[in-house]
């Protein structure tokens, strides 16, 4: 059989490490800082582009889409042409790719800071960067289905299953949860409101989980497992399992981030079934890669990858052990809005993906570059104190969650609560934090470790950027099933049926829950006392998107007994049908504010934002302090964004458009008027206009500063229907 000489492709893979090292240091330094915030609230006081709830999508973005995504490419481009005996396809399209997402992954640097944000949980990002992903993501995948059509090897190996699901899916997931209409060049509204916007959020946000973070490194797991320990892969048949009922499964799980909630019981249900049913497939994709280290297991004292490896696989299995049971109902009543969750995310995110990539780079450096790796010794400490810094902070956040389930749920024998501070709550944190800090510190250690080893090691290795091989051409032979040959064994060599079958597979389940949602209107009942929010309202709610204040306060309050004696009556589905998009949140380091409107006066809201101590002895929320700047507010899109919300249903009329600035002049001016009862903002705000004279600047009326629309959008929030008269204060 005559054999065919031709290149793999290094180059590319190349890249993709030195990103995914860049953009880790950078995303967990960004983690670092946010840790820290919560013991110095105020350590970024007045930079409106540093503050807490600016960084922390940008934090989010960083780990997941630059280092995990960078990871998953390098591995993708290396494990691809050796297991299809073919150079890429394209080297244009991989270069594209690769500078694609880089310029991607720089855009939300810039933008997030700046405030430009949906508020949609992993899907943070504005309507022309979510354009750019889903051409970026379409070239990576053209890319691979055409390298898989010009194989030289006829069987298609499970990590190619795993890559051809993750391609189909994250770009199905991407645009459906991204379709919004433009306000401007760097502004858009979800076309979704409330309940069908939270169940297109998380039928996103835990399919970005399963088919960004988990899937595509099954597939890497299963190509760099047994060549790192020199075995087969356990179990053939178990892959196969795995595959399709992880992928069909997966897709129906995201309704339990929304339990208790006003999404419609069926939902819910459907979501805790299928979560629970979760467990069998992910753990045996957790046995089938730590069993192919039978007979090897020797190996593992000594093999720093295979360290990385196991404990990589065991945390994966840790955390889709703890994902089914927390959409159990009784046990995610205790867990959500709490730092459980946090715990649960990061020994995912730090065990499962961060260890696998190093255990990958770990692998993958002495190839590409002939040489062996630095220092093992460094490579060790990497990984001693990478797993210490897991513990030490995934330990104090289940410590942290279970406290705070306990300290919110209390009640005294009088029927009051026995916590009704909800500052009570966060002050007793505070050590669990510092500890979280620490713990994030050495696994940062790490990684700075890894820079240097990689440094060190690429610097004395050579430079292979094409990397000779050979195989003998891809015989073509009969597309039928022939005679004795299995279903999937013929599945396993027609990629396009596979891509077919598996893209059913995955949309079975989001048709199901996704369409009644939105078709059937007696999923969410309207009420009549529900009105569209007036221009300045609606000026302050995008101020609250803009400054990610759903980042630490839910607008969620859950029918608990609890809840509705610190919040106010439970919530319900008819009160966000103008929510575009909507603001449930996932975590309460801050009080639920459902039901905030008209509890506190317009001076406490003015006073908390500029100083939250001052209001809140103990709170760990940072100033807002730009709000006040003495400038216009701009509100020049106003008009344009009561026509966008006409547009997705909101019935504003033309003449409420119209006369939308004559609106907010007097509503504004009715606030501002309500700060001058209390005379230190009077002597304070004249002594401002004073200083502006003295300075020739030009003095803007309280009236038109953003601090004023902020005010008029929380006075709103769950006014709307008669509320209960809470027995506690929320601060």
């Amino acid at each position: 059989m005559e054999m065919q000489q031709f290149y793999y492709d290094n180059k590319i893979v190349n890249k993709f490490i030195y990103a995914t090292i860049v953009f880790g240091v950078v995303g967990m330094l960004v983690g670092l800082l946010l840790a820290t915030m919560y013991l110095f609230p105020n350590l970024t006081d007045g930079i409106s582009w540093l503050s807490y709830g600016r960084l922390r999508p940008l934090h989010t973005n960083a780990v997941i889409f630059a280092f995990v995504g960078n990871a998953m490419f390098a591995g993708y481009y290396y494990s691809i042409q050796r297991l299809l005996k073919t150079r890429m396809y394209s080297d244009f399209m991989s270069n594209l790719n690769f500078w694609g997402w880089q310029l991607i992954i720089v855009a939300a640097a810039i933008s997030l800071p700046l405030g430009y944000t949906s508020s949609k949980e992993y899907a943070e990002l504005e309507w022309p960067i979510d354009l750019a992903i889903a051409v970026i993501w379409v070239v990576f995948g053209l890319n691979m289905i055409m390298t898989i059509l010009r194989r030289r090897e006829r069987h298609l190996y499970v990590a190619i299953w795993f890559y051809i699901a993750t391609f189909v899916t994250v770009a199905v997931l991407h645009i459906f949860n991204s379709l919004a209409l433009p306000v401007n060049g760097m502004k858009s509204y979800s076309v979704y409101a409330g309940v069908q916007d939270a169940l297109v959020q998380w039928w996103y946000g835990h399919n970005a989980v399963a088919f960004f973070l988990t899937t595509p490194f099954l597939g890497l797991m299963y190509y760099f497992m047994p060549k790192a320990a020199n075995r087969p892969v356990y179990s053939y048949r178990l892959s196969i399992i795995h595959f399709w009922s992880l992928i069909f499964l997966y897709i129906w799980a995201g309704p339990h981030h929304l339990l208790y909630t006003a999404l419609p019981d069926w939902a819910q249900n459907l979501g805790v079934v299928f979560s629970v049913m979760l467990i069998a497939p992910s753990w045996g994709g957790m046995i089938n890669g730590l069993l192919t280290l039978r007979g090897v297991w020797d190996k593992v004292r000594t093999d720093v990858v295979l360290k990385f490896f196991v404990v990589a696989i065991t945390g994966y299995g840790m955390a889709t052990f703890e994902g089914p049971m927390l959409s159990l109902k009784n046990v995610n009543a205790i867990a959500h809005f709490t730092d459980w969750i946090v715990a649960h995310v990061h020994v995912g995110a730090l065990a499962w993906n961060g260890f696998m990539t190093f255990g990958i780079i770990y692998w993958l450096l002495p190839r590409l570059t002939k040489t062996g790796l630095y220092s093992q010794k460094l490579a060790n400490f990497h990984f001693w104190i990478g797993t210490l810094g897991i513990i030490l902070y995934a330990l104090p956040m289940y410590v942290a969650g279970f406290a705070q389930a306990s300290m919110w749920k209390q009640f005294n024998p009088d029927g009051s609560l026995v916590y009704g501070n909800f500052l009570e709550t966060v002050t007793q944190m505070i050590p669990m934090y510092a500890m979280r800090a620490i713990g994030g510190t050495m696994y940062l250690t790490g990684m700075l470790v890894m820079v240097y080893n990689t440094y060190k090691t690429v610097a004395a290795g050579q430079k292979v950027e094409d990397e000779l091989a050979e195989a003998p051409e891809l015989t073509r032979i009969a597309p039928y099933r022939m005679k004795n040959e299995r279903f999937h064994a013929w599945l396993e060599r027609k990629p396009i049926q596979l891509t077919v079958l598996a893209t059913i597979a995955i949309l079975i389940g989001g048709v199901i829950q996704i369409v009644p949602t939105i078709v059937v209107k007696s999923n969410i009942p309207t009420i009549s006392s529900v009105k569209p929010y007036t221009p300045l309202e609606l000026e302050g709610r995008d101020l609250y998107i803009r400054e990610g204040c759903v980042g630490c306060h839910s607008q969620m309050v859950r029918p608990f007994r609890s809840e509705v004696a610190r919040y106010g009556e439970y919530s319900k589905s008819g009160e966000y049908v103008y929510d575009h998009p909507f603001l449930w949140g996932s975590k309460r380091t801050g009080p639920d504010l459902m039901r905030v409107g008209g509890k506190y006066n317009d001076n406490w809201h003015f006073n908390h934002m500029w100083d939250p101590q001052s209001t809140s002895a103990g709170s760990i929320m940072p100033g807002y302090k730009w709000l006040f700047d003495n400038k216009a507010a701009d509100y020049s899109d106003i008009e344009k964004k009561m026509e966008v919300m006409q547009t997705l249903g909101v019935p504003y009329t033309d003449d409420e458009v119209k006369n939308a600035r004559t609106s907010m002049a007097q509503q504004s001016a009715k606030i501002e008027e309500n700060l001058k009862n209390d005379p230190d903002f009077v002597k304070s705000y004249t002594q401002s206009e004073k200083n502006a004279k003295a300075k020739g600047e030009k003095f803007v009326p309280m009236k038109d500063r953003e601090i004023v629309a902020l005010i008029a959008y929380l006075q709103r929030l769950g006014t709307d229907i008669k509320v209960k008269d809470s027995q506690a204060k929320n601060e």
